[in-house]
């Protein structure tokens, strides 16, 4: 079991989930990534936590041994690298990071709580790592159904872009113990799941969806997705179902009592009303959105926690542009209050142009120029709300719109970015006080704010007076050669009101020449 020489490398990642634990061993190399052991054991952390917003003393002993035994394992494999990750049942805790330190003493695992953003972003690198098939199903209009056990995410795709995301709190073990909180006659129980799921579901279509068809839909979930060729007839190695054969599953298992589903698909009794849900849901997204096929590819979080880890550490190229992804999103979301594409673009490509010429100045790598670019995009969207209040306004709507892939302090720092561009900016100590930027992160919310306040200067009148722009660095100066075939004087005027920041931040002062 010892690791393997050459650009061969183990890895280990681990799902501490709402509704159960599990841990893969993997092995990467330039080749691909291939699974060579996979564990789960189930533990409903969630049960405590979305009912009391605390988990139980006697559930955290069990985690610690869980974990543990996890340990054990991985030392056995000569596992170096691993990534050990929670996601909502621990996130919705009082006390996560009392918790988080236990875990660390009691085990020794180094746990880190996702953001809702950043695992569904996982999971959907899970899928997306599949290649070939994902590509040509998303050709067609697409959703992801990311079905989890606190909520679900909806990812919608057009013509293979990522347009828009949203989280609705429908998850299996939210849903499960609303039920038995309810305790409806098995009659009921259809009737019940449709007033609790078909209204968001109807207000989802109603805002996102408009005039799209969705053809396909590609479900995550941790319940049916492992059974899913044993449930649903005519489902061959390609994980695809036709919608009706889907429907017609879904809509028997209700009447089917829980031994007998047992038995059927060779899993414990105690899943069966979690997997009931679950089909349940996938079964009114099916219906509400009129598709044609479902396709359960069984991918998971921990698939993608390791194309990541392969990802960043250069053991293989990315399937596929999810930066691109990130930034439809943000252009859906600039559309939907009114932005324009037009100053957006001419923002984004002074902005650009500013942060490329002083690399050696700002010391910002590529996740900073990302979060420049959504800036660019986002940069008046709360116009829509209140033009004289723009900032507040606009930080406002990027704190509270899913954007996939955003880390929260990344999205904390884009709502900054936004927000600073019209209004005065905010020192750290005041900063900090109501946010959960730290030190690190408010230099570059300055910096980032400096380079799209000149930006914004030079194209304020929003004509995009500017044609042609380079920029270079002399002695104490940034100089920014500008080529405009009409007058600046509105520009200039901008331009050195909002220079002084930039030089107190940068100790650089900005200068327009005209070329």
């Amino acid at each position: 079991m010892a690791e393997k020489k050459n650009n061969t490398r183990l890895f280990a990642a681990l799902d501490v989930g709402s509704f159960e634990l599990s841990l893969k061993i993997f092995e990467i190399s330039s080749k691909g990534i291939k699974q060579i052991d996979y564990l789960r054991h189930r533990l409903a952390l969630g049960t405590d936590s979305y009912a009391t917003r605390k988990i139980s003393l006697a559930k955290m002993e069990e985690l610690f041994k869980i974990l543990q035994e996890f340990k054990d394992v991985m030392k056995q494999y000569h596992v170096r690298d691993y990534r050990a990750y929670g996601t909502s049942a621990l996130r919705e805790t009082d006390n996560t990071e009392i918790l988080l330190d236990q875990i660390k003493n009691r085990s020794g695992i180094d746990l880190e709580i996702l953001s809702n953003s950043e695992q569904r972003f996982l999971d959907y690198k899970a899928i997306a790592a599949i290649g070939d098939q994902f590509d040509a199903i998303i050709a067609k209009p697409t959703a992801i159904v990311d079905i989890g056990g606190g909520s679900i995410q909806l990812s919608l795709f057009d013509k293979g872009a990522l347009v828009i995301t949203q989280s609705l709190k429908l998850g299996v073990l939210r849903l499960h113990e609303r039920i038995l909180t309810i305790k409806p006659r098995t009659s009921q129980i259809e009737e019940l799941m449709d007033e609790m799921i078909d209204g968001q579901l109807s207000v989802f279509k109603k805002m996102y969806l408009k005039d799209r068809e969705i053809k396909n839909l590609i479900i995550m979930d941790d319940y049916l997705s492992g059974r899913f060729k044993a449930a649903v007839e005519g489902v061959g190695d390609d994980c695809i179902a036709g919608a009706d054969a889907f429907l017609e599953f879904a809509d028997g298992i209700m009447d089917k009592g829980n031994e007998e589903m047992a038995d059927m698909l060779e899993i414990s009794e105690e899943s069966v009303p979690l997997l009931k849900i679950s089909a349940g849901i996938m079964k009114r997204v099916a219906r509400s959105f009129g598709a044609d096929a479902l396709w359960v590819p069984g991918a998971t979080l921990c698939d993608g926690i390791a194309y990541e880890y392969a990802e960043q550490n250069k053991l293989m190229s990315a399937s596929r542009d999810f930066e691109a992804d990130i930034l439809a999103c943000a252009a859906t979301i600039s559309r939907r209050y009114m932005g324009s594409r037009k100053r957006s673009e001419a923002l984004e490509n002074i902005a650009l142009t500013i942060f490329d010429g002083m690399k050696r100045v700002h010391g910002m790598g590529d996740r900073q120029r990302l979060i420049l670019r959504l800036s660019a995009a986002l940069h008046d969207c709360g116009k829509f709300i209140n033009m004289t209040n723009v900032g507040e306004c606009s930080y406002a709507i990027i704190m509270n719109t899913e954007m996939i892939g955003l880390s929260h302090l990344e999205r904390e720092m884009l709502s900054c970015v936004v927000k600073f561009n019209h209004e005065a900016f905010e020192y750290y100590e005041d900063l900090s006080a109501h946010s959960d930027i730290n030190e690190e992160a408010y230099l570059i919310v300055a910096k980032l704010t400096a380079i799209l306040r000149i930006a914004n200067a030079l194209d304020k009148s929003h004509r995009q007076k500017i044609k042609n722009l380079k920029v270079s660095l002399k002695d104490d100066s940034l100089i920014i050669n500008v080529d405009a075939g009409d007058d600046l004087l509105f520009e200039e005027e901008r331009f050195v009101r909002r220079a002084s920041f930039f030089e107190e931040v940068y100790g650089l002062r900005p200068v327009i020449r005209r070329i």
